[in-house]
């Protein structure tokens, strides 16, 4: 996309879940931490999103310290506020009320200086649905590869 510069992708969410509505959120940082961001110092892997007293949380984002930070730098995985509508708040709260839905981030990125954040609606896959959507890999993997011999 353009302007849009990926730090991080969550790969992981991806392979684990199947990914329904998507939302951009902006973060609410401290001063060290977009530094970090920026440098690329940042883990999605095991994180979520939570909502309480009607605000949505990334827990568990893990952003390293900056390097110049000194005592200035911040706590790696507190939890972040992210700035949503109200209105896509309470369509978040009430997906992640139902059974087997919960709301993981995506991907993180730089838009226009501002640190981003995708986030979606999520259905855990069962094992033999992995298993569908790798074997559906292969194969284009494979139609791919023949395609490309051919000529």
């Amino acid at each position: 996309m353009a302007g849009q510069k990926t730090i991080v992708d969550n790969r992981k969410a991806r392979h684990d879940y199947e990914l329904m509505d998507r939302y951009e959120a902006g973060l609410e940082l401290k001063g060290t931490e977009i530094k970090s961001i920026r440098a690329g110092k940042v883990q999605l892997k095991d994180s979520y999103i939570s909502i309480r007293d009607n605000q949505a949380y990334i827990k568990g984002m893990h952003i390293s310290p900056y390097e110049f930070g000194n005592r200035f730098n911040h706590d790696e995985t507190r939890d972040r506020r992210l700035l949503l509508h109200k209105k896509e708040i309470r369509k978040l709260d009430q997906a992640s009320r139902l059974k087997g839905f919960t709301i993981v981030p995506v991907r993180l990125y730089i838009s226009k200086g501002l640190a981003k954040l995708e986030i979606a609606e999520a259905r855990g896959k069962n094992l033999h649905d992995k298993r569908e959507a790798s074997k559906e890999r292969d194969a284009k993997r494979e139609i791919q590869k023949a395609l490309k011999n051919q000529y």
